[in-house]
């Protein structure tokens, strides 16, 4: 199978996931509203243009939640009842080292993960960001990260996944829905939303030599943690520097993420990559994405099926016609 290489670096050797194209996008700063806002209110779409990030509330249902959760806990064969089950190895090592231990779940295209997708107000909710409807969802994974104790080295992180030093600077955005409440002690979505709020400012002061992959722990912002309650959906710019923070708690913080971007209905290898994802249960390829040795999404669980939105969602049909 073609790795697909992107336009903004995202491919081989780089971070970001390669499940779409990220063509050229006018810049999402530069977006005039034209659309009314269905999901987001007036305030969130005001702290989005300034800090670089939003969380819907109660973005998919109760037992949405309960279901992705219990299916979690079975695919990375642990039992919410046994913590000792939490702390097996990891099966494969990431290239992209700060997300070793982090507790990724190498799972991509199960059926409960495509209805999380194709929810009419996570979709709503990006129609909002990107002031159109024809989007393409990324294939992405889950997260169920246990707390950091019996031997398990996590301490968190702070990077883009974008590559900053490019110029024009990338466009896209990222996404991630909250399986379980999250606490600063619980770990999960931490940012530098200052940062963002300042980054022209900061790019001409920042040395010339910086890593574009990372503001570093000197950047002059501080790092804060997003709460979330289960079932609230964190919608972020790429361009915003995040990460996870270490969970410190006697329980384990799960999620999954989830992004929409403009469709790319002419990009004929990316568009044929994502149906056969959809179609055989792989994962996308690249540096940030080591799949499942076991490859139980292709022999244990069936194809997802697609509602009317899904199937534009993936590329199976087309939005213009």
């Amino acid at each position: 199978m073609t790795t697909i290489k992107n336009r903004y670096g995202f491919g081989d050797q780089q971070p970001g996931n390669n499940s779409v194209g990220n063509q050229e996008h006018p810049s999402l700063a530069s977006i005039v509203k034209q659309r009314p806002l269905h999901v987001l209110s007036e305030t969130d779409w005001t702290h989005w243009q300034r800090f670089g990030y939003v969380v819907i509330r109660q973005a998919i249902a109760p037992e949405q939640v309960a279901a992705t959760r219990e299916f979690l806990w079975e695919f990375q064969e642990m039992s919410a009842s046994d913590p000792a089950s939490w702390y097996a190895p990891q099966r494969r090592d990431h290239a992209m080292v700060e997300l070793n231990n982090s507790g990724m779940v190498e799972c991509y295209n199960h059926p409960l993960l495509w209805k999380n997708r194709q929810n009419p107000r996570v979709y709503g909710a990006f129609v909002d960001i990107w002031d159109r409807e024809d989007l393409w969802v990324t294939i992405d994974r889950a997260n169920l990260n246990p707390p950091n104790r019996s031997g398990r080295e996590f301490g968190g992180f702070i990077h883009w996944d974008a590559n900053t030093a490019l110029e024009p600077l990338p466009v896209n955005v990222q996404g991630v829905l909250a399986l379980s409440d999250t606490t600063p002690e619980t770990g999960g979505f931490q940012c530098v939303s200052r940062l963002f709020e300042h980054f022209e400012e900061w790019l001409t002061q920042a040395p010339s030599d910086r890593d574009p992959f990372s503001p570093g722990q000197d950047c002059g912002y501080p790092t804060e943690f997003v709460a979330m309650k289960a079932g609230d959906l964190l919608i972020f710019n790429s361009l915003l520097a995040h990460g996870i923070r270490p969970n410190q708690s006697d329980t384990v913080r799960m999620a999954q993420y989830i992004a929409m971007v403009p469709a790319e209905e002419d990009n004929a290898e990316v568009a044929e990559w994502r149906v056969t994802s959809w179609r055989d249960r792989v994962p996308p390829q690249g540096y940030a994405f080591p799949g499942d040795p076991r490859e139980w999404e292709q022999s244990r669980y069936p194809r997802a099926e697609l509602s009317n939105l899904g199937r534009k969602l993936l590329g199976l049909d087309s939005w213009y016609s």
